[in-house]
């Protein structure tokens, strides 16, 4: 193949899958190579990252030698356990990966690769090399009674199977062959307790299989794309602490939002954004406990918080995100540099978080647990907070590594939290200074109305006095500021679709934001746009866009965070954001098209 025409990346994003154990998560691509991997927890080092750079980054490749096969890749049904196939004329096989559920919080994790032969007979080869600290460090290998053991400092790796494993270059390779009908596992684990073995195996896969179905069987939704739906459910959980309750906004780090370009962010942490739209989701498909320990944990940001201020984002322990550091040893994804971990956007200015943070905890108070008085003091703060600078310039919802401006969304969303705030008070009889409040929401929508109203081009402008569209304003009508059909907002909505639109896929904005290269279609948005338009009325306009994005998802219906000009991934895999915003779009179009209404938006 001449270097012209040769792939960027041996594993296209697309071509993964994930699996998890609501503690941390692996990729899985479609040629059974395991490629990102952080260990023991979703934010810890990874000791697999040949994703970000095939050479140096770590993986643990597991190839059968059939000839011309065909390679497929399927959840076993509503699950996260993940079955790669391989077809050949006289051969055929197949490897089941998954990380169990730990019987404790914070007890020993595993990871499973069972191989299955069903026709012919098939030489396989493994190789696992692992590269701890993000890749930073090759670990020692040694190899006891059959099992190899990687060690960096205190952190061992156990990889057990009964093969013969060869040392090499700080990791093992074997090589073994198995007929039709023999089956063979190998367990990946952190040196603790015993193996299992044989029926053991067995019976931690169905266990594993049981508690995915019966957590997606717990879903009450019936409408359209239920699959889609349920998967980008399961896809949710898998992104979910169990220990504490919040949600990474991705499973990745250092993924490009541009090929070969700058704009590379680590998404392992939880966002105070994305707390409406995951309470939203949660609630819709009837996962109370979720949406329940979802709000305990951002209430508890509140009472935390110094004087009503905000972080944007927390680890997923709650405490504050690392500083960015960048990891020039490594490639990156296409030869997107400099990897990052951390996040510098986590001393940024947004002022749209209280809104989302406000507009959670009301659903939640909603249909769900009542807002403790000790929560409810830290929500007041908050809420005086927003009342005193609701006018400044800040970073706004993307981020922008720019000066600071006046913003559409973050006003619009500084007068959702003080409206949530008024009527979460009214709702529970909760003491409040109604009149400031009330003052402050009312001068914050004239404000919006004097200021981002572009009367010259008829329709919202994202910047105060400015003549500039962003897809955040697609937030309007979805938060109910302004009604889907009104016409102000039904103009605005067109000048979105001829500016920022190409069909189906909506770009955040069309202007410099002080990084290099040109980012892609963001994937939210788009499903954004779908539910705008259903909203306004335009069923059939939304129901084609939503199958055309629905065609954009990978092989298991997974997103990244964005699209590039050819629909293929760009970013953050699998991303939340865009998992949410799917089903808040296919939860109301349905409903829209059956003839219902939605009852959950306030």
């Amino acid at each position: 193949m001449s270097a012209a025409i040769k792939p960027t990346v041996p594993r296209p994003l697309s071509d993964h899958g994930a699996i998890g154990n609501l503690r941390t998560l692996a990729l899985v691509a479609r040629d059974g190579t395991i490629d990102f991997l952080c260990w023991p927890y979703l934010d810890s080092p990874s000791i697999f990252a040949a994703l970000l750079d095939a050479d140096r980054g770590g993986a643990f490749e597991l190839s059968p030698k059939i000839k011309n096969a065909r390679c497929l890749q399927l959840y076993v049904p509503e699950s996260n356990v993940l079955t790669t196939r391989w077809l050949g004329e006289s051969q055929s096989a197949q490897v089941t990966d998954l990380m169990p559920l730990p019987q404790e919080v914070d007890g020993p994790l595993s990871l499973i690769r069972r191989i299955e032969v069903s026709r012919g007979e098939i030489e396989f080869e493994l190789r696992c090399w692992p590269r701890f600290d993000y890749a930073r460090q090759k670990p020692d290998v040694t190899i006891e009674d059959g099992q190899a053991f990687f060690s960096v400092g205190d952190l061992t790796l156990r990889l057990s199977a009964p093969v013969s494993f060869v040392v090499e270059n700080g990791g093992v390779s074997a090589s073994f062959r198995l007929k039709a009908g023999e089956t063979l596992d190998i367990v990946l684990d952190g040196n603790a307790g015993d193996l299992p073995e044989g029926e053991a195996v067995t019976a931690i896969i169905q266990q594993t299989v049981s508690y995915w179905q019966g957590w997606a069987k717990k879903s009450t939704y019936r409408g359209r794309w239920r699959g889609a739906v349920t998967r980008s459910a399961l896809a949710l959980k898998m992104l979910t602490s169990e220990k504490y309750g919040s949600i990474a906004a991705a499973g990745t780090f250092g993924l490009p939002e541009a090929p070969g370009g700058e704009r590379n962010w680590d998404y392992r942490a939880t966002w105070i954004r994305d707390a409406s739209f995951t309470i939203y989701a949660l609630m819709r498909l009837g996962y109370q406990d979720e949406a329940n320990a979802f709000t305990h944990w951002l209430t508890e940001r509140t009472e935390r918080s110094d004087d009503g201020q905000l972080q944007i984002m927390y680890g997923l322990d709650g405490r504050r995100t690392p500083r960015e550091i960048e990891l020039p040893h490594l490639s990156g994804y296409g030869g997107a540099r400099p990897v990052r971990i951390g996040n510098d956007a986590a001393g940024q200015v947004q002022l749209d978080i209280y809104g989302e943070l406000l507009d959670s905890i009301y659903i939640s108070n909603k249909y769900g647990e009542a807002i403790s008085h000790r929560n409810w003091s830290g929500v007041r703060e908050v809420v005086d907070h927003v009342c005193e600078i609701w006018q400044e310039p800040d970073a706004g919802i993307w981020e922008m590594r720019s000066e600071p401006s006046e913003q559409l969304h973050s006003r619009l969303m500084c007068w959702v939290a003080v409206d949530r705030a008024v009527r979460l008070a009214q709702k529970r009889s909760l003491s409040a200074p109604f009149g400031r409040w009330i003052e402050t929401r009312n001068a914050i929508s004239e404000n919006i109305w004097q200021n981002f109203w572009n009367e010259k081009l008829g329709h919202f402008v994202h910047t105060k006095g400015g003549d500039n569209l962003d897809a955040s304003m697609l937030m309007m009508p979805l938060v109910r500021f302004i009604s889907a059909t009104d016409p102000a907002w039904l103009s605005t909505l067109d000048a979105i679709s001829a500016e920022l639109a190409d069909g189906c896929l909506v770009m955040r904005y069309r202007r410099d934001d002080a990084l290099d290269g040109q980012e892609g279609y963001f994937a939210a948005c788009s499903f954004w746009f779908v539910e705008c338009l259903a909203r306004a009325g335009r069923l059939e306009e939304a129901r084609i866009n939503m199958e055309k994005l629905l065609q954009l998802g990978n092989h298991l219906q997974l997103y990244s965070e964005e699209f590039d000009a050819r629909g293929e991934f760009l970013g953050n895999f699998p991303q939340a954001f865009t998992h949410l915003a799917l089903i808040s779009a296919a939860f109301y179009l349905d409903g829209a098209l059956d003839g219902r209404f939605s009852q959950w938006r306030p």
